[in-house]
């Protein structure tokens, strides 16, 4: 026997999933060969730029744009006139157009753009526009925007409410008759935004010859640009293309079209050439699509043993000035309420309240971050008054796997009981908890999120993701994908998948992504939709190819398909270990009279798992399966400065099948230190409408030096609907850190802080309210 065939007789398949191994792309990130959209080539491009509002509310009575078309080097001046198509995320809230028309909204609002030879000559054009308007009432609370004497910000949006949601399942007022124990309390958390390391940027080139568009940008969903691009342009969808190049971080900011990316289009139409956005850190702050401002009035009820027999909440959100995922949002804060823990009776009020400062979006634990901290809080007071463990409330209230809720959601598996035994364990909750000295303390919280929405945004009938595998001559097979890296490791998982299927080795697998004119549609990455979704279509499109491969060999080997065995790189005859020949001679095959072999895979979430409930909106929040984590937090306060430092934090993250372990405990600790900074740091500004932090210096989100440790455990139980099991991996963990970091808190000072973030001189005010409180119970004491 040959040595050539003694080798191909040892080869096994590459057991790809579970495997940890760095992302595909981490080389060319780390080594700085990554083109992102500002690095990508633009020497012939025209510089676009935008012009801003100063005003917060105004009515545009004329913009003079002659003497900026006048000048030198300037190519082309638009306002809101040259383009009359609103866009938004979703179909029944467009309000927003690429460039004001009518009214400004903000400050920052998009007035009008220039396309010119240099920056300098662009912002020599910008301060030659002459704007007249009428200034009207601005609004940037809340309580001001309802009040009935407002002026609306949006016609026929009455009480600048942009949606109201009134929901029940069973019966809460009952429910809250049966508890031995019920309380009620109200939470502030304020506005974040995601401040991913990228600033926004976007290239457009025209092709005036051909009518031909193409767009480069830094979104996440590329797909749903495509169609808003054409919406506004006007243009035929088959003239435009969106390419994603590298992006660097999203969190949800890019998971609409923004404003500035059909602008450059326009520009690159008007100006018959190439031009290129760079917005300022600035600018993208007011770019914004961050998370509410949220006020939060919870009240839940318990018996002794601590389960929950009703909950009720009311959630006001401050939107913005314009829709974005607004209806989104406030339908996420009710929907989510539920599918963590088996509450009978649930009453859900929630109003979503236009104002005049930059539109919010979706951002990380969307919908959910909020609402989850005050409802986790609340049951931490419910304990402590009713004299139970905070963990043992928790488990008193768990669901059980293959669930349906009473709003109409479903899983088939929950492992949400074992990520609270671990953290129990690894923290020595025990003997922690009231047990540190004053100043320090631990804090426990649950949470969770859907791995992909039930039903997506623009609903077509068309499969929920697709992939397309082409094998050649050569014997590489590259996976077409549409969906968004944006640095969350999806074009790894989809890898990973395909070779688990197939059994080859990593070398022979490329992944090209995010062109429309190459590879397929699909809706983006965002709600965590991309491992579950896309990966379930990569193992569907990688069993169709190898199906084609089987019946190639068992032509060669004049057998029957079932009798061929397949080892990755090598196939053979069951049994006949020597008859073992290397891949390319069974691609050989497979060519023979068809040339280059396609094959798609296809994913539809299963109708069940749509949303069941007869309620407006019952979609909203249903998915295929859900992520849950418990956080537990160990802070020290400094009661003479007021700072929290959090110095360990124990997360235990249920992912269903970890495909990538390595992948999965980086995106549980960028979860955990998103959700850290907007418990003790993060917080938009405004003054009079004018953001006060638009910057990374007076934007205070964490840095490395106060990272604490965070040590991850991966809970594993096996999803039915996922690919080999899997779940969504970077979003299920963050609400409860908000909450476990809460809980800490008042372990150590004992005061619950009802705001985030927790700053010092939060802390601080809530430290002499109780200073003041006890010296009155002092004196009352004394006086009897």
């Amino acid at each position: 026997m040959n040595k050539v065939l003694q080798d191909l007789m040892q080869v096994k398949p590459n057991k790809a999933a579970g495997a940890r191994i760095p992302l595909i792309d981490g080389v060319e990130k780390v080594s700085g060969q990554a083109k992102y959209t500002a690095d990508l080539d633009a020497d012939d491009a025209l510089v676009g730029a935008i012009l801003r509002s100063p005003y917060a509310h105004a009515e545009i009575v004329n913009i003079d744009i002659s003497e900026a078309k006048a000048l030198a080097g300037v190519k082309a001046v638009i306002t809101g006139e040259d383009c009359g198509a609103p866009f938004g995320i979703l179909p029944i809230s467009e309000n927003e157009y690429p460039l004001a028309r009518g009214k400004l909204r903000y400050r920052g609002d998009a007035v009008a753009a220039v396309a010119a030879i240099d920056e300098r000559t662009a912002q020599q054009a910008l301060d030659l526009i002459k704007i007249e308007v009428k200034e009207l009432p601005a609004y940037f609370t809340m309580e001001d925007a309802m009040a009935s004497d407002a002026l609306l910000i949006h016609e026929k949006r009455k009480g600048n409410l942009e949606r109201a949601v009134d929901e029940e399942f069973g019966n809460a007022e009952q429910g809250f008759a049966e508890a031995d124990l019920v309380l009620e309390q109200t939470y502030h958390c304020g506005e974040v935004t995601h401040a991913h390391m990228e600033p926004h940027a976007s290239l457009a080139e025209y092709d005036a010859e051909r009518d031909l568009l193409t767009l480069k940008s830094v979104t996440q969903v590329p797909y749903y640009v495509h169609l808003m691009v054409t919406q506004c342009t006007g243009m035929d969808s088959s003239r435009i293309r969106v390419i994603k190049p590298f992006v660097g971080g999203g969190f949800g900011a890019r998971t609409e079209t923004l404003n500035f990316e059909i602008v450059a289009c326009l520009l690159a139409k008007a100006a018959g050439g190439k031009v290129r956005m760079k917005l300022t850190r600035e600018e993208t702050f007011l770019t914004h699509k961050g998370r509410p401002e949220t006020d939060v009035c919870i009240k839940i009820g318990i018996k002794k043993n601590g389960k929950i027999t009703a909950c009720e909440a009311k959630v006001l959100q401050r939107g913005g000035a314009y829709a974005g995922y607004g209806v989104i949002t406030i339908l996420y804060s009710g929907a989510l309420l539920h599918a963590i823990y088996d509450i009978p009776n649930v009453k859900y009020t929630g109003r979503r309240v236009y104002t005049n400062n930059p539109g919010c979006g979706a951002m990380r634990g969307h919908g959910t971050t909020n609402i989850r901290f005050a409802f986790e809080a609340l049951l931490d007071s419910l304990a402590e008054e009713i004299g139970l463990d905070p963990i043992e409330v928790r488990r008193a209230n768990l669901l059980a796997p293959n669930f349906e809720t009473i709003n109409g959601l479903r899983a088939k598996s929950y492992g949400l009981p074992e990520c609270i035994d671990w953290v129990e364990e690894a923290s020595n909750w025990k003997e922690k908890r009231r047990q540190l000295p004053r100043g320090k303390g631990v804090g426990v919280a649950c949470s969770h999120f859907v791995s992909g929405a039930g039903r997506p945004v623009h609903w077509t009938g068309e499969p929920h993701a697709t992939i397309i595998l082409k094998l050649d001559f050569d014997g590489g097979i590259t996976i077409l994908t549409g969906a968004s890296d944006i640095g969350q490791g999806s074009s790894t998982i989809i890898m990973q998948s395909v070779a688990e299927i197939l059994g080859v080795d990593y070398g022979r697998l490329r992944v090209i992504a995010n062109d429309s004119a190459i590879t397929p549609k699909d809706n983006g990455s965002y709600s965590s939709r991309v491992t579950v979704m896309v990966g379930n279509a990569a193992v569907d499109a990688g069993k169709n190819l190898k199906k084609i491969l089987v019946d190639a060999a068992a032509s060669k080997f004049e057998c029957a398909a079932e009798d061929v065995e397949c080892m990755g790189e090598v196939y053979r005859v069951k049994g006949s270990p020597e008859t073992a020949v290397p891949f390319q001679d069974i691609v050989d095959q497979a060519m023979i009279g068809s040339g280059t072999i396609t094959a798609k895979g296809t994913y539809f979430v299963p109708r069940e798992f749509q949303g069941m409930g007869k309620q407006r909106g019952a979609a909203v929040g249903s998915s295929p399966g859900y992520s849950y984590g418990a956080t537990v937090a160990e802070v020290t306060v400094d009661e003479d400065t007021g700072l929290v430092t959090v110095d360990k934090i124990w997360c235990a993250h249920d992912c269903g099948f970890a495909i990538n372990p390595l992948s999965v405990e980086g995106q549980v600790q960028g979860g955990v230190w998103m959700g850290l900074g907007q418990a003790i740091s993060e917080e938009t500004g405004f003054q009079n409408g004018m953001h006060m932090n638009a910057n990374f210096l007076d934007y205070r989100f964490p840095t490395i030096m106060e990272s604490p440790d965070i040590e991850v455990k991966i809970i594993e139980p096996i999803d039915a609907n996922g690919p080999f099991g899997a779940k969504e991996a970077s979003e299920g963990m963050l609400s409860s850190v908000l909450a476990a970091v809460s809980s800490a808190v008042r372990d150590a000072i004992g005061i619950e802080m009802t705001e985030t973030p927790i700053t010092p001189d939060r802390v601080i005010d809530a430290l002499v309210k109780q200073e003041r409180a006890n010296k009155r119970n002092q004196s009352g004491k004394g006086a009897v």
